[in-house]
This record gives structure tokens, sequence and C-alpha cells, in this order.
């Protein structure tokens, strides 16, 4: 079973591998427009944030603005959490593309979010002469139609939209950037859009937690990412309840808030049964003020109804996950979902980041019918969620959906495969074998090289980077995905130099990775298959040992296969030299010697 698994997913990777090549010899060859430093304006306009910007906010401005002075066009994800600064990110990237005569476009899922961002963007950058226009169903035809003709003679600087900015009639005269919020709630049809954007323009990409396709690429290497793991000043993590749907626990969670003045979102996420859940709430808190919000609603309907929960007329607002995306009021702090089982987990995350937005304790509820049985896969998302509670979750929850998901197509139109069958560390190795092979010209969908996780290498002894050693779980990962790319023994060394002054005291488990990642290199250099410790016996398979090596090595009855290139040492060799040796690095100088290989 494990061996077709394996033939599967090695199948699947090198086609997968096949296609990224494709996207990135465009991506080598094509040269992007390089913005210059920043302007005297640039700075007055990030002078204007009213809040502290994180440290980590911070370095992701930097990179987004290193990779806009560069002439490479830019595609960087911004992964953090919501309400955590990725906007004031994507504002700064925006203005700086004005202040280069650029166009930019800023992509969002929903019409609400459109709007928001419209009104944002035009208070920050029209005292600064910048002109922003919107295209939403809030617009009339006349104010959509103007809209889209400045954009084309170049008197609009950036247009805010849904995906209708990627119809036909949007003709921008100048298009430098292109921002899209949550580009997980876009289509496969959108994403294919996206796909042919990157190859000419600086795309940024925000999202508080990206789909399993969009992380993964992320992960590989194929996209840039930039991390925003810090919380504002006195930002409270949401408590968070998963359970069976319960009157009395509804009742009681509303009466609560109204009794601190805020306000509630409660979300039924069908419009068909909207008014029933309507009817659930007035039965639940009959003092409340009820509003509902769905999309098949009229403009002015929803915008009205928008506008009075923000103003506080009302004390509940029954919504569809209309409310996903982009609704900023500090005021509601609890948020109730039925039938939370038929949701994703970024979307059930997204939703809890609607509340909690201000220092005052938020509560987020996630029922379930009573007495139905969930499948595994909606009891994984929930439990994923009642676990990730505390600020910055974000990224975890997005690495749990890619394990309970799996990676799929990262290209093509399928979002979910099976990564787990293979790794992070042979797409890492397959994907770095596919440049090589693509800068050397000799690349084929079936001819791809093989990978270096294909080498079996079994030496008895921790190998992995402890917890306490490393804490965050996403700097974890950035450290394995190093790990795994590296193809010579100089990046493993400066690999290992770098990781010691970032975390000094290295324990042995870590120690043991680097030098099991030498040892892999040098395999794969030599053609050696396997380094495998087992009944008694080292055995090294495919090396071409040299006679002088083999003379000194029989004295330890060492034996050599010459026509299976096979050789192999009792593990008495190594136990002779007492207890306390690095069992890795001495078989990696044995090997080096076998091989004729000097320090």
């Amino acid at each position: 079973d494990w061996s077709r698994a394996l033939a599967k997913a090695r199948k699947a990777t090198k086609e997968m591998a096949f296609d990224l090549m494709d996207v990135y010899s465009r991506r080598l060859k094509s040269v992007g427009f390089r913005f210059g430093e920043d302007t005297p304006e640039q700075i007055a306009m990030e002078a204007a944030f009213p809040y502290k910007e994180t440290s980590d906010q911070m370095a992701a401005i930097e990179d987004v603005k290193a990779d806009m002075q560069s002439n490479k066009p830019m595609d960087r994800l911004i992964c953090g959490d919501v309400g955590f600064g990725k906007t004031e990110v994507a504002m700064r990237a925006a203005f700086k593309a004005t202040q280069n005569k650029k166009q930019v476009m800023v992509l969002c899922p929903t019409t609400i979010l459109a709007q928001q961002h419209y009104a944002a963007f035009k208070d920050r950058f029209e005292p600064f002469g910048v002109t922003i226009e919107v295209l939403s169903r809030f617009r009339t035809p006349a104010q959509q139609k103007s809209a889209l003709e400045g954009f084309e003679n170049g008197s609009v600087s950036i247009l805010v939209g849904t995906h209708r900015l990627l119809s036909r009639d949007v003709n921008p005269r100048d298009l430098g950037l292109v921002i899209i919020d949550e580009e997980q709630r876009f289509g496969v049809v959108h994403k294919e859009h996206f796909k042919n954007l990157r190859e000419s323009v600086d795309v940024l990409t925000l999202s508080a937690t990206p789909i399993p396709r969009t992380l993964q690429m992320s992960l590989s290497g194929i996209r840039d990412m930039s991390l925003i793991m810090t919380p504002p000043q006195n930002r409270r993590a949401v408590e968070v309840h998963v359970g069976e749907w319960d009157p009395d626990v509804i009742s009681d969670a509303i009466r609560r808030e109204l009794a601190r003045n805020g306000q509630v979102y409660y979300v039924s996420n069908r419009v068909n049964g909207i008014e029933d859940a309507v009817a659930r709430v007035a039965e639940a808190a009959g003092e409340a003020r009820i509003g509902v919000a769905h999309g098949k609603m009229s403009k002015d309907k929803l915008e009205g109804i928008m506008e009075e929960f923000s103003a506080g007329k009302l004390d509940v607002l029954v919504a569809t996950t209309i409310i996903e995306s982009g609704i900023d009021n500090p005021h509601t702090n609890t948020l109730i979902i039925e039938d939370s089982q038929r949701l994703g987990l970024a979307q059930m995350y997204q939703l809890k980041g609607r509340v909690g937005r201000s220092s005052v304790q938020a509560y987020a509820y996630f029922l379930f019918p009573a007495n139905s049985a969930l499948t595994e896969e909606a009891m994984l998302r929930l439990n994923a969620l009642d676990e990730n509670r505390e600020l910055g979750s974000g990224l975890r929850i997005a690495l749990r959906d890619l394990e309970i998901r799996g990676a799929g197509s990262l290209l093509g139109a399928e979002q979910s495969g099976n990564i787990t069958a293979v790794g992070f560390d042979l797409f890492a190795q397959m994907l770095a074998d596919a440049v090589s092979a693509l800068r050397e010209g000799r690349a084929t969908p079936s001819g791809l090289p093989e990978a270096q996780s294909d080498i079996a290498i079994n030496i008895p002894g921790p190998t992995f980077l402890p917890q306490e050693y490393i804490e965050a779980a996403d700097e974890r990962i950035a450290w394995y995905r190093s790990i795994a790319d590296c193809a010579i023994e100089t990046e493993v060394d400066a690999l290992r130099e770098d990781l010691s002054k970032k975390h000094p005291d290295m324990p042995v488990p870590a120690k043991n990775l680097l030098t099991k990642a030498t040892i892999r290199v040098l395999a794969n250099q030599y053609g050696i298959k396997s380094v495998i410790w087992s009944g008694g016996r080292l055995t090294i398979s495919g090396i071409e040992a040299d006679g002088e090596s083999l003379k000194q090595m029989r004295i330890y009855a060492a034996r050599y296969d010459k026509d299976g290139k096979r050789f192999s040492i009792p593990t008495k060799y190594f136990e002779r030299m007492g207890e306390d040796i690095d069992l890795f690095d001495e078989i990696l100088k044995l090997l080096r010697f076998m091989l004729g290989v000097r320090d």
C-alpha cells in the first residue's frame, strides 16, 4: 500500500513540478517595473497612520517595498490575523505605486468590503491628490461608467471593487500593482486571471487564513510570504465555545452582550431559512432589536441595514456569511453561528475575526444541531478552532486546514489533494530540482531528476527541531523548508551558522537534523541510494569505494559488494568509540573517508 501511495504521489508531484516550471520560466524571463525610493509624500502619508506599527507589520512593509523596488514582478502573500494591520501594508504599497504614476486595482471578495476599503483609501489618500473610485452594486451605472473611463484615461489612480474588476471593460491605462484581499474567497476562474496578472505586474495578496493551495505555494517558495504575528496593543483573544445548539446558551449570550450595550452577529448561512433564524433569536431574547442581512437583498436595503447596525440602532444582526470579510464594528463582540459544521475552517476563523476588534472581551459560539452525527472532517475543523484560541492563530489554522484538506493542485482547478503521502520536504526538493533542471534546459514532464527525499537515511537518534528550541510553529516550518531546499554542503553549513546565531545552544536533535541533511546532499552528489543502520550493520548502497579506503576498513570487518555497490560495516565499529560519540557525525566522517572527500 505504501509503495503504491508513494508511486502515485511521486507521479503527481512530478507533474505538478512541470507545471510550476512553466510558471517559473515565464516569471524568470519577465522584467517588472522598478519602483523608486520613498518620496516625501510617502513619508507624510505613512506618518498619518494613527496607530503604532508592530514589528511584524514594519517587516512586512519593508519586504513589500524591497519587492517593488526590484525589477522582478512581486508575488507576495501577507499572512496575518484579522485586525493585525494587513490593510495598512497594502495602503503603503498602493501609495508607493501612485507616486510612480502607476495605477492600482484592489480586489475584494464582497461588495461590503469593497465599500469599506474605498472609504479607508479615500480618507488616507485624498489629501495627497490621489483619485480613488469603486466599482460595486452600491454605485449607480453612471458612477460606474465614469470610474471606468477615469481608469482608462489615467485620471483615476486606484480602482477598488469585487471580481467585477476582472471584466473585459476594465482597461487600466498603466497598471502597476494588484492587491487581492482574501484570495481564498475568489473562484478558480478568477484565480486564472490572477495567474496571468502575476507575469507582468506586482501582486500583493492579503489573507488571515490562506487556503491550502496558497499556503503551500508560499511554504514551497513559489510565492514570497511575510507573516504578521504580533497583535495590536490591548487586543484580547476571543473566548470560543463549541457545542450543540441550545436556546438557553443563545439567550444567555445575547442578553450578556446587551447588558454591556454591545451588539451581536447571528450567522445562519441559508437565505431560505433566515426568517426561521430570526424567529429563534426573537424567542431567545425578545427585547432585542433584530435586523437581517444577506446577499439577495437589494443594494439600498442592504446598505441601509448595515448603516443602522453600525449606528447602534440594531442589537442583533441575523446574517449569512456575507459579513465574513471586512466588517469592522468594534461595538460587536458576540458572534453566534448555527450549523457551523457546514462551514470551512478558514471561513469560521474569518467570521470569528468579526468580533474582538477592540479591548473589550469578545465571545464566539460555534454551534451544531443537537443529536446530529458530524462527519470526521467537520469534527476535525471544529476541534482545530477550539484548540487554536489565542491571538495570531490564523497561520496555525491554515496549516491545520492544509493537513485536513491537503494541498490540491497548485495551478489547476482542484481544491484538495493528498500532501500527507508526500510531505513538505519531498515537494520542496522536487521543486528545487525542477527549477535547476529548467535553468539547465534538461527538464521534461517524465524525466525529472530524482529527489533527495528518495535517498533512504535511517540512523538511530532524534532528528527534529524541538518546540522548546524554536517555539513558533511557522518559524519551525520555515527552517524545515530551508533545510529540505539545501542542494550542496555549503548551503547546509550556512544554514547551520544562521540557525546558531538566531537560536544559540542548539540541542542534539537539531544538530542531528543538520548533519543528516549534510549526509543527504553528499549522498545525492555521489549517487548513494541509502544509508541504513539495521541488523547490527551500517549499510551504504550505491557507493563507489576506492581500493585504498577499502583496505583500511577491512580491519573493522567491513564488506564491499562490488556488483551491488554496497558497503557494510558492523555497528560494533562505532560502539568501540564509547557511549558519548556523535553517531551522525561519525557516520558523516566515514562517508567522507569512503568517498575520498576531505573537509
